[in-house]
C-alpha cells in the first residue's frame, strides 16, 4: 500500500504545470519572500522585472549612490547640487513656480514703515518719567478732577477757547517761517475774530466761520527747515520733547501773550490754569496708561509719532496722491500750543 502511494505522488508532482509553479513562492536572500514579476493574461504583475536594475527601483526623489540630486526639476525630481533647497520646497516650486509665496501677496503696498525713536537718553529719561508721573498722580490729577467737579462745562470750555486764540499769533508767526503764508493770514485773522467777536476768545466764531485752527510752533519750524530727527529728551514737569523742541520751546517762549502780563501773580495764575486746563484734556488717554506693559515706551513713541506728523503731516496730504480726500484737504487742528505743557508724560 505505501509503495502505491509514493507512486501516486510522484505522477502528481510529475504533472504540476510551470505555470503552478511559478505562482509557489521561493526563499532568496537568507530567507526573505519574493515573486516572480511575470506578466500574465489576467493583467500587469505585481512585482519587479527581473531585469531592472536597482537604480530604477528607488523611488522618485531620492538621491544617487554618490548622494547628490538628479538633474530633472519635474516633481519629485532632484535638482543640481548647488540647489540649496529641501526636496519639498522644489516640488513646491515645481508646481506653483519659484516666485510663488502662499503668504505675501504681491498685490498688496509695502507695509508702512514708522520712523524709529532715537532715545540714547533711555535711563536718565526713565527717572524723569517716574518723577513727572508721580507729581501728576498726586497733585496735577487730583487739581484737575477738582477743577472739572467745581466748574461747569461751559466755562471750561471757555477757558479752553481763550487759551487756545493766545496761541494763534504764534502759529502765525511759525506758519510764515515755515513758507506758509496763506496759513499765517489764516491764524491771524482767527485770532482777530475771536479777541473781538468772540470777547476775547471766550467763544469761537472763527470755527463757525471756517476759518481753520490750525497750531505751529517753532520746534515744528526747526523741523521743516533741515532739523529732521532729535534725540528724545523727557523734561521735569514739561514732559516729552526732542532736543530740537527744547530750542522750539525756548524761541517760542518770548511770544508768548501770557509772558507778556507784567502781574506776576496774574501771569502765574494764568499758568497754573492752562496747565490745569490742559490736563483735564488728557483725561482721554488715562486709561491708555493702565493696561501699558510699559509705560515709558508708549508715551515716548506715541508722542515721537504724533509729533512727526505735526511736522510732516502737511507735506504728506500735499504730495501723496494716494491719500483719500479727508487726509488730503486741509484739516483744523486743535492741538494746543506746545509752549506750556502739562506734568504728564504723554503731554504735549
Amino acid at each position: 500500500m505505501s509503495l502505491l502511494l509514493c507512486a501516486l505522488l510522484l505522477a502528481g508532482c510529475a504533472g504540476q504545470t510551470p505555470r503552478d509553479a511559478a505562482t509557489q513562492p521561493a526563499l532568496v536572500d537568507g530567507g526573505a519572500l519574493a515573486a516572480d514579476a511575470d506578466v500574465d493574461a489576467r493583467g500587469p504583475a505585481t512585482g519587479l522585472d527581473a531585469t531592472s536594475s536597482a537604480e530604477d527601483a528607488a523611488p522618485a526623489g531620492v538621491a544617487d549612490a554618490e548622494g547628490w540630486p538628479a538633474e530633472s526639476q519635474a516633481v519629485g525630481d532632484e535638482a543640481p547640487s548647488d540647489d540649496p533647497r529641501t526636496q519639498a520646497e522644489r516640488d513646491f516650486a515645481a508646481i506653483y513656480g519659484a516666485t510663488y509665496d502662499p503668504v505675501a501677496d504681491p498685490t498688496l503696498p509695502q507695509a508702512a514703515v514708522l520712523p524709529s525713536t532715537y532715545d540714547p537718553w533711555e535711563p536718565l529719561n526713565r527717572r524723569v518719567h517716574a518723577f513727572n508721573n508721580a507729581i501728576d498722580r498726586r497733585i496735577a490729577t487730583p487739581l484737575a478732577r477738582a477743577y472739572v467737579a467745581a466748574v461747569p462745562r461751559p466755562v471750561r470750555l471757555g477757558v479752553s477757547n481763550f487759551f487756545n486764540n493766545l496761541g494763534q499769533p504764534v502759529s502765525a508767526i511759525n506758519a510764515l517761517l515755515q513758507g506758509k503764508p496763506v496759513q499765517a493770514s489764516a491764524s491771524l485773522a482767527r485770532f482777530l475774530v475771536n479777541a473781538t467777536v468772540g470777547v476775547a476768545g471766550v467763544f469761537d466764531p472763527a470755527t463757525r466761520m471756517n476759518i481753520p485752527n490750525r497750531s505751529e510752533d517753532f520746534g515744528q519750524t526747526l523741523g521743516v527747515w533741515g532739523w529732521e530727527t532729535s534725540r528724545y529728551v523727557e523734561l521735569p514737569l514739561f514732559g516729552p520733547r526732542t532736543v530740537r523742541d527744547v530750542f522750539g520751546l525756548v524761541g517760542d517762549a518770548p511770544l508768548s501773550p501770557v509772558q507778556q502780563v507784567d502781574n506776576a501773580e496774574a501771569r502765574f495764575f494764568l499758568q497754573g490754569l492752562q496747565l490745569v486746563d490742559l490736563r483735564t484734556q488728557l483725561f482721554a488717554i488715562d486709561s491708555m496708561r493702565e493696561g501699558a506693559t510699559d509705560e515709558y515706551a508708549l508715551f515716548r513713541d506715541s508722542w515721537m509719532q504724533r509729533r512727526q506728523y505735526q511736522i510732516f503731516g502737511d507735506r504728506m496730504r500735499e504730495g501723496d496722491e494716494s491719500l483719500p480726500d479727508y487726509l488730503r484737504e486741509d484739516q483744523s487742528d486743535t492741538t494746543v500750543p506746545v509752549d506750556v505743557m502739562p506734568i504728564v508724560p504723554g503731554g504735549g
